[in-house]
């Protein structure tokens, strides 16, 4: 309670102390609208039809961006961890990818992908699957080697094994290399359609409103629910996390 407290205390003070900045003139009103007209604007944008399409388009594309780094990330992740061999000839491909900056590729991906919704998708899962994967290849360190030695002294199958000693091994890594690629693939997809300006989404709302009417309190509405659902989507995932894998103390690898 106290923690809450605190979280709420902070809050406060921020949004007054942009209250005050906003209405002291300052900063132009219509470059920094005060937190009382922004936080009115958002509630507006659940009536107006075209965020709602757009602000669908967005969590859709996220909801299947996540599937798919998912997907992708944790058999590569278990194939990378457990077999040394592979992961010392690709160590040096993924070490040259993972730092690439995705919205450099957004050039490429539109060749490619054209301008669609698969190229935010593809871009998104790209940046998003990196936590998962090195979340999931760190988990097998962290393995009991003792527990793995005793399921083959029993000679346990390989099938068995990996579902009752491994996946409970790296679950956790895995939840927490999730909850890390949320955030990333969030800021990834609106940022992609902010850029690329033929996608549907939040992104190419707020550039819209920002861009052709200037309308910095729209732009800071939708920047507030952006920032609401990443957060309430990882206070979600951390509720999961403690419930079901409350009984590992492992917190998975940044």
């Amino acid at each position: 309670m106290r923690t809450v407290l605190r979280r709420l205390i902070g809050l406060a003070a921020f949004l007054a102390v942009w209250e005050a900045v906003g209405r002291s003139g300052v900063v132009k009103a219509g470059v920094l609208p005060p937190p009382s007209i922004v936080l009115g604007q958002f509630f507006r944008l659940f009536g107006d039809p075209r965020f709602l399409t757009d602000a669908a388009s967005t969590l859709l594309s996220w909801v299947i961006t996540m599937l798919l780094a998912t997907v992708i990330a944790v058999p590569l992740g278990i194939l990378l961890g457990g077999v040394k061999p592979l992961r010392l000839i690709t160590g040096p491909l993924i070490e040259f990818l993972r730092p690439l900056p995705t919205v450099a590729l957004i050039p490429l991906a539109i060749l490619v992908l054209g301008s669609g919704a698969q190229t935010k998708i593809a871009l998104a899962t790209f940046a998003s699957a990196w936590p998962i994967l090195f979340n999931t290849m760190y988990a097998f360190g962290e393995i009991d080697r003792q527990v793995l030695d005793t399921a083959r002294a029993f000679r346990t199958s390989r099938l068995r094994t990996a579902y009752a000693v491994i996946l409970p091994s790296v679950a956790p890594f895995v939840m927490t290399g999730l909850r890390l690629s949320a955030a990333v693939g969030l800021i990834v997809l609106v940022s992609t359609e902010f850029l690329t300006g033929n996608s549907v989404g939040v992104g190419q709302y707020v550039y819209f409103w920002g861009s052709s009417a200037l309308r910095m309190d729209i732009v800071l509405a939708g920047t507030v629910f952006v920032g609401l659902v990443g957060y309430l989507v990882n206070i979600g995932l951390l509720g999961v996390q403690r419930r079901w894998l409350g009984w590992s103390a492992a917190g998975g690898a940044v």
